[in-house]
């Protein structure tokens, strides 16, 4: 059989040159990632040709996996992570995580105000929260780690991780948002959340760690509620009155955990 490769084309001059720089530093450190084969320009299109890494994202396939294979893809999730934190990336000087949470909070607000399917309120919930575990934020040091790995970007092939795909950036920050970010993503599709139980598990959060999760969740869902509706270049994200209540419901479950932990 021929050889597949993956193709990227852009017309943004230099589009790729960020995402294999990426690629290039995770390969060497044994991250399972596509391996850059040429990059240039042809004309006034940016192109980047990547091996192939069979296997589909996890959200696809995760029906079919038993829980031994999502404990063990876990295992590996968490591996990957470590991994990626031991890399050594320049921040600006005046990086502070709670930045990066409140842009996505204002963010979800500015949408959340614009599409008029969900309460505001929620942010105003939220904002309150985080000074409730502003101490643990404030000490959040910028770890690098994978962020957009959730149920998509992640292949499994034969129950077991191929390889990571659509690298273009890389977090800094708490790891423990991807798994936050994943386990949001699993309830909004009605799928268990066996796997982020097994993440979990190889994590080891202590008390805070685990509140400041929930606390990530309950940030997830609401820049879920924002994206609603809304028109990504050639893809609208659905809504309609089941998404709606399916959100503010797992709205709800979060902050019942939040409170649980309250009471530890």
């Amino acid at each position: 059989a021929a050889e597949k490769f993956i193709l990227r084309c852009s017309k943004e001059r230099g589009a790729y040159e960020a995402t294999a720089d990426w690629l290039n530093k995770l390969s060497v450190r044994e991250i399972p990632v596509p391996v850059v084969l040429s990059k240039g320009t042809d004309g006034d299109h940016s192109f980047l040709i990547l091996s192939y890494i069979p296997g589909d994202d996890i959200g696809t396939v995760y029906d079919e996996l038993n829980d031994d294979e999502k404990k063990q893809i876990a295992k590996e999730v968490v591996a990957i992570q470590r991994r990626v934190s031991r890399m050594d990336i320049a921040t600006d000087r005046d990086w502070t995580w709670n930045d990066f949470i409140d842009e996505l909070m204002d963010r979800a607000h500015a949408r959340i105000k614009r599409n008029r399917r969900f309460d505001t309120d929620k942010i105003h919930t939220l904002k309150k929260l985080q000074q409730e575990i502003k101490e643990y934020l404030d000490a959040v040091r910028p770890t690098p780690y994978l962020d957009d790995i959730s149920t998509k970007n992640l292949l499994i092939y034969g129950g077991k991780v191929s390889g990571i795909i659509d690298i273009d950036w890389i977090g800094l920050g708490d790891m423990l948002t991807f798994a936050a970010l994943t386990r949001v993503a699993l309830l909004n599709m009605d799928l268990d959340t066996k796997y982020v139980d097994d993440l979990l598990d190889e994590i080891h959060p202590n008390a805070i760690e685990y509140k400041a999760f929930v606390f990530y969740c309950l940030l997830y869902c609401v820049d879920f509620m924002g994206e609603r509706g809304m028109q990504f270049l050639d893809k609208e994200i659905p809504v309609n009155e089941g998404i709606v209540k399916r959100l503010n419901d797992i709205f709800d479950i979060l902050m019942r955990e939040w409170n649980r932990c309250c009471e530890w």
